[in-house]
């Protein structure tokens, strides 16, 4: 298996991984003070940004 093969298996599973890991941190956030919600919400906006990163790659190697 060649690195393009094998990031064609990695990238889906780091999607899947990201987006649970910003689902959890939106639910944490609403457990928090508004200073702590406020930057556990930037952290889970971030992590939604590098699922969209993550995408457009899965789309330029092809899936």
């Amino acid at each position: 298996m060649n690195e393009t093969d094998k990031l064609r298996v990695l990238l889906p599973h780091w999607i899947e991984h990201n987006g649970e890991h910003a689902s959890e941190f939106k639910k944490w956030a609403e457990k928090a003070e508004p200073a702590v919600r406020e930057a556990i919400l930037a952290a889970a906006s971030l992590m939604d940004e590098a699922t969209v990163r993550l995408r457009e790659a899965q789309n330029l190697i092809g899936k």
